[in-house]
């Protein structure tokens, strides 16, 4: 099913080679602020919110990732006038990558699903969530999943501490209905098939201390996927905001190395 793309809030910086940033569920693309400002010295860095997050349009109904691949799909479409594009998605923006990579490959120079997974054997926990969401609104998930993207070692910081917070006010200011139908989404995924047909010289990046996608998850998608390579980082599930200049460093050398 296709629909018309809703309005995405988009932050562009930098010059050289396009890199597009996709953000995790419950998140806005200031998510990427360390990695951006790190990359946008030699590229063009291409930032957005996903529908239903920050500032982009809260867009009503049933929601599956692959509408958010499409709207990334325009999105780079109208950002890069033809050029494809190194794509770096980090858990729901890793899902956003795993569906781009099949349905529009034709955009992309590389792919890099971050902190992510292809399949969920259990959807109770996410059906769980959703309905504390509808009964109690966003605040009541927030604390704990603040709790699980950061580790606790970089939350006694005082970086991260103000990460942890920022973090949690952007939860909070997430629409609940659109916040459900998101998790309702990536649930719902399953890519261990289509992700054999991924033909984009892909990287998976696993955090050691991800207890939301384990390593084994970006284990089962390097398998899958023909040619992909993993990465391993010191961190938890938001890798990118935890370890910025690590991050950024593992994007950089899987580009030099193609």
């Amino acid at each position: 099913m296709t629909t018309a793309s809703p309005s995405l809030h988009v932050v562009r910086e930098g010059e050289g080679p396009i890199v597009v940033l996709s953000h995790a569920l419950g998140c806005d693309l200031h998510m990427w602020d360390g990695v951006a400002a790190l990359l946008a010295r030699a590229h063009t860095v291409v930032r957005y919110d996903h529908r239903n997050h920050g500032a982009s349009e809260v867009v009503r109904g049933a929601l599956r990732i692959e509408m958010l691949a499409d709207d990334a799909a325009a999105l780079i479409r109208r950002e890069a006038a033809g050029e494809p594009v190194h794509f770096v998605g980090l858990s729901m923006g890793g899902m956003t990558a795993q569906a781009l990579a099949v349905r529009h490959p034709e955009l992309l120079r590389t792919v890099v699903i971050a902190n992510s997974a292809a399949h969920y054997p259990d959807q109770a926990p996410w059906r769980a969530r959703a309905e504390t969401v509808a009964a109690s609104g966003v605040e009541a998930i927030a604390g704990g999943a603040v709790l699980r993207w950061l580790t606790p070692g970089y939350v006694t910081t005082a970086e991260g501490k103000a990460a942890a917070a920022a973090l949690h006010d952007t939860l909070v200011c997430t629409d609940a209905q659109g916040y459900i139908e998101s998790c309702n989404a990536v649930a719902a995924i399953d890519f261990r098939e289509s992700n054999r047909r991924i033909a984009v010289p892909t990287l998976v990046i696993g955090g050691h201390a991800d207890e939301a996608t384990p390593l084994a998850m970006s284990e089962a998608m390097v398998a899958a996927i023909p040619s992909a390579r993993l990465a391993t980082i010191d961190a938890a599930h938001l890798s990118a905001v935890e370890r910025p200049v690590e991050f950024t460093q593992l994007l950089i050398d899987h580009w030099r190395s193609l």
